[in-house]
C-alpha cells in the first residue's frame, strides 16, 4: 500500500515560481533567472461553511490526506510530511539523482540565505552559485 502511495504525484504541488527583473521589466516563470526571487505560489485551502459543508477542491482535499497519511506514518518512516512529499516525487530517479536532490535540499536554502546577506561587491557571485543550484534543482526534477 505505502508503494502505490508513493507513486501516486501531488496535484496540489506546483512548481517553484521566480520573479525575474531585467532592464526594469518583472516577469515570472518557472525557470530560475540570475537574481531571481523564489514566490510562494501556494493555492489557498477553501473554507468551510458555517454548515459543515466543505469547500474544498479535489486537489486539497488530496494533498490534506497525504499530509495526514504522511504524519501517521512518521512514525515508522522517521520523515516529516515534507520530506515523505519529496521522497514521493522522487521516487523514479536514480541513487545518484536522490543523492543530489538531497544535497540541493540543504545547500539551496544556504545559498539563498547568502546570496540576500552578501556584500555588494560579492551579490553576483552569491546570486550566481544561487542560480547554478536552482537550475540543477529544476532540470533534475527534484
Amino acid at each position: 500500500m505505502a508503494c502505490t502511495v508513493l507513486s501516486t504525484p501531488l496535484t496540489a504541488m506546483g512548481q517553484q515560481v521566480y520573479r525575474c527583473e531585467t532592464h526594469g521589466k518583472v516577469s515570472y516563470s518557472h525557470e530560475p533567472c540570475l537574481g531571481a526571487k523564489a514566490i510562494d505560489t501556494t493555492p489557498t485551502q477553501g473554507m468551510d461553511k458555517m454548515t459543515g459543508r466543505s469547500q474544498k477542491g479535489a486537489d486539497v482535499q488530496k494533498a490534506e490526506h497525504d499530509r495526514s497519511f504522511a504524519e501517521a506514518l512518521k512514525p515508522l518512516t522517521g520523515k516529516t510530511p515534507e520530506e515523505f512529499e519529496a521522497a514521493k516525487r522522487r521516487i523514479h530517479h536514480s541513487p545518484l539523482e536522490k543523492l543530489s536532490c538531497s544535497q540541493l535540499d540543504g545547500a539551496l536554502p544556504r545559498l539563498a540565505q547568502d546570496a540576500a546577506h552578501a556584500a555588494p561587491e560579492d551579490r553576483n557571485s552569491a546570486e550566481a552559485r544561487l542560480y547554478k543550484a536552482r537550475k540543477a534543482f529544476r532540470d533534475l526534477r527534484c
